[in-house]
């Protein structure tokens, strides 16, 4: 898919009618994703604040102080950096910190995936932003790819950020809806903290049972919600500033900053993760780049989120600075009684809202770490057809379900929550301000100078709050630390078995030589049909043939190795999917398929895809016979030029003509000795399982007089097979470590790598193989 943000973020200035209306209506949508959690901070941020060190500040010139703080912060670092810079740093349309890594992989090789190849290069979706020529020959670009420990510490510094993004759905649920529902604490017919709190933990409950229907019309149906809530504390921010003290548009000017630290000292600087509240959720507004355009984006918050929390943060201060014992319940003292409670609900359904979007953002996230091979398999849903991305995993929303009431029931305070969610939220910001930096010297081509001073400004300013959220661990900012730990080590775990398990496969590869020493027949029976035999390996025969060969006594007519791999760019379109090889010379009939997804793709399964190999083969051999590159030596056609198959090529070509039928039947255009036990065991494995029937295509050659008689027989022998059957091979892999192993390797391969294997999908599931027709082979790897 071409994500439809590309043109708008790059072309911002084609203003047509068209285009204009267009932007509108994804502004409009994003209100409803991107700003649910940013829009509801005002609940809880001048309570985080002042209820602690500052207990012995709470007077006006510190509040105006306050003020202060939060205008100038959301003006530097939402408006100038989110908006004016990071928005157009995106990766094909796309945002968040692994947009900002798969740029720098490809423009600096910092990817450390095993299985990249230069064909990967050649993809529409690489080659995105400024050629990578003019920083070639950078000594800083030299020097970090070849360092390999320094390629791993930015890949960590990324999973980290990941983990903290992680820990942000654990705790906005948690403080956004337990900061709504505490409004009831302060109507007449008061509710107890236990009240709140089982309040609390049923919508919480009822927000992740709902995750399973989808999240396809957040969009326009939370849009207005969002809207509505954001002229609300608008009109009530503007209301308090007129009638409580209109002086509060003096604290516009930054020295007020300098009276507030000057007056609060230690104390102010330790407030400062209180400040930080007003500007969490806002890296929603960069990782969820790809569903809107970057003008739309810009568009919403500069003409109304931002005027919007600017007000009602000016209305809360003027409001406190005349009802002082009022802050730990500021903002809902803050609301005139007539419209108390309009305003309570709205407020419940904002926050619901933008728990609603941090959920799905970390349902994303999980799925990136699994395309970098950071995380174990796990089932992912795709649940809209329209809007491309939106998922569900049942296994991390009752997780994050857990987690987040955990969270709630044990701390039971909106103020310890909050330093919690402070600390996540400064930690990804500061990571992504390091990423940028790289990306603005080896994507953009700009001086080190300049992306010093970005380093410098915005470092400097992020660094100070997370020093502040760091002085508040004890009283809550360990959780966020202590949850990137546990992701942290599975992520390692998982990375670093996979990454053994692929080195041995490589070290392992069957010999070519004695591969063709076997001869076409490979020295067994050839039976009729397909195998495909899947392998991690993009090049090379895996060592998993060979265990099968020896020790059964029959393969296939017809073999294809698989591989199934992630590049590091968003998406890879359908028609550069596909790449075939052939890895014998043509009598062997054995070919290479190497299926390519992106790290946002959804690899789904139509029960097309067998269809789709047979036809791609087809058209790969009629290429090669006509153009002599492709088997112009003896070793080309040994293990040698794959070629990239569009599947517009294959439905506009005339290689094999594919007839659909509604029954599988078994009358067939050419004659084989094939049984037919195998069709029968499909068609009743269909009739049980109806709802995953695959389309049941018949392939016929047509009529070619000029057709050279080999090509013809070598596509007669893969119609031949097709028809017999297609047959999934796979390794059944045990991984161990080997005796001379250390200590700390044994315990991470044999105990944290296997329980996580054998916990999570299987290969054969995730890559959704109809069951009737796999073999898995068991083989032991000593790694």
């Amino acid at each position: 898919m071409e994500p439809e943000s590309g043109t708008s973020s790059r072309n911002p200035s084609q203003l047509s009618w068209v285009n204009l209306s267009r932007n509108l209506v994804l502004a409009y949508q994003s209100f409803g994703v991107v700003y649910g959690d940013l829009s509801t901070s005002p609940l809880y941020v001048y309570k985080s604040t002042f209820i602690g060190k500052l207990q012995n500040h709470q007077n006006e010139e510190a509040i105006f102080g306050a003020f202060s703080l939060i205008f100038w912060t959301l003006t530097l670092v939402p408006l100038l950096k989110y908006v004016f810079i990071l928005l157009s740093a995106d990766d094909n349309g796309e945002g968040g910190t692994f947009a900002l890594y798969s740029l720098l992989c490809r423009h600096a090789r910092f990817s450390l995936l095993p299985n990249q190849q230069a064909a990967d290069e050649e993809l529409s979706a690489y080659k995105y932003g400024p050629s990578t020529q003019a920083v070639g020959s950078s000594p800083l670009k030299r020097f970090l790819e070849k360092h390999k420990r320094l390629r791993t510490a930015l890949l960590l510094v990324v999973l980290f950020g990941a983990c903290m993004v992680i820990g942000d759905g654990v705790l906005t649920p948690a403080i956004s809806v337990l900061s709504s529902v505490s409004g009831l604490q302060v109507t007449e017919n008061k509710l107890t903290d236990g009240e709140v709190l089982l309040l609390a933990c049923v919508i919480l409950v009822g927000l992740f049972a709902l995750q399973h229907f989808g999240t396809h019309r957040v969009a326009f149906i939370f849009a207005p919600v969002v809207i509505i809530w954001l002229l609300s504390i608008f009109c009530i921010g503007l209301y308090n500033t007129i009638r409580w003290n209109p002086k509060i548009v003096r604290a516009f000017s930054p020295l007020f900053i300098i009276k507030f630290f000057r007056e609060t000292g230690k104390e102010g600087w330790i407030s400062l993760g209180g400040i930080l509240l007003s500007i969490t959720g806002t890296e929603a507004m960069f990782a969820d780049l790809g569903h809107f355009a970057a003008f739309s984006i810009r568009l919403a918050f500069a003409f109304v989120v931002y005027p919007c929390l600017v007000v009602q943060y000016m209305g809360q201060a003027a409001f406190l600075s005349k009802n002082i014992p009022s802050i730990s319940s500021s903002f809902y003292d803050s609301i005139p009684d007539t419209v108390f409670w309009p305003v309570f609900i709205i407020a419940t359904l904002a926050a619901i809202v933008g728990s609603q979007a941090v959920i799905t953002a970390t349902f994303s996230i999980i799925k990136q770490c699994h395309a970098l091979g950071c995380f174990p398999r796990v089932k992912v849903v795709h649940t809209s057809r329209h809007i491309y991305g939106q998922i569900y995993i049942p296994e991390i929303n009752w997780i994050l379900m857990i987690l987040t009431l955990a969270i709630t029931i044990g701390f039971r305070d909106t103020t310890l929550i909050g330093n919690a969610y402070g600390l996540a939220c400064v930690t990804v910001m500061f990571i992504t301000t390091c990423l940028m930096t790289l990306v603005i010297v080896f994507v953009w081509q700009k001086s080190v100078l300049i992306a010093a001073l970005f380093l410098l400004f915005f470092g400097f300013i992020e660094g100070v709050y997370l020093t502040a959220a760091f002085m508040k661990v004890p009283q809550g900012g360990w959780v966020p630390i202590v949850l990137s730990c546990i992701f942290m080590g599975i992520m390692y775990v998982w990375h670093y078995g996979t990454c053994k398990k692929y080195n041995f496969d490589l070290h392992n590869k069957v010999s070519l030589k004695w591969l063709l020493g076997l001869g076409p027949s490979l020295g067994i029976v050839r039976v009729p049909g397909i195998g495909l035999i899947y392998s991690e390996l993009a090049t090379g025969v895996p060592a998993i043939f060979s265990h099968f060969v020896t020790n059964l006594p029959a393969f296939h007519n017809v073999l294809v190795f698989v591989c199934v791999k992630s590049v590091p760019v968003p998406y890879v379109s359908p028609e550069e999917r596909f790449l075939i090889g052939r890895v014998c010379p043509r009598p062997y009939r054995m070919y290479r398929c190497i299926v390519r997804y992106g790290y946002k793709d959804i690899q789904r399964d139509d029960g097309d895809f067998e269809n789709l190999l047979v036809q791609s083969i087809a058209e790969f051999i009629q290429m090669e016979a006509e153009e002599p590159q492709f088997s112009s030596s003896e070793s080309s056609s040994i293990d040698g030029r794959m070629a990239v198959i569009s599947t517009r090529t294959i439905q506009s070509s005339s290689t094999l003509m594919a007839t659909e039928q509604e029954g599988l039947g078994v009358s067939n255009s050419f004659q084989s000795s094939k049984s037919l036990s195998l069709p029968g065991l499909l068609s009743a494995y269909d009739d049980e399982n109806p709802q995953i029937r695959r389309r049941r295509v018949r392939f016929q050659l047509p009529p070619n007089p000029g057709m050279d008689a080999s090509v013809r027989e070598e596509l007669i022998d893969l119609i031949q097979a097709k028809e017999a059957g297609v047959a999934y091979i796979m390794g059944h892999s045990y991984v161990k470590a080997r005796r001379s192993s250390s200590f700390l390797k044994k315990i991470v391969i044999d105990m944290g790598y296997s329980f996580l294997r054998k916990n999570c999908r299987g290969p054969a599931v995730a890559l959704n193989i109809p069951h009737i027709s796999l073999i898995e082979v068991g083989m032991i790897y000593y790694v």
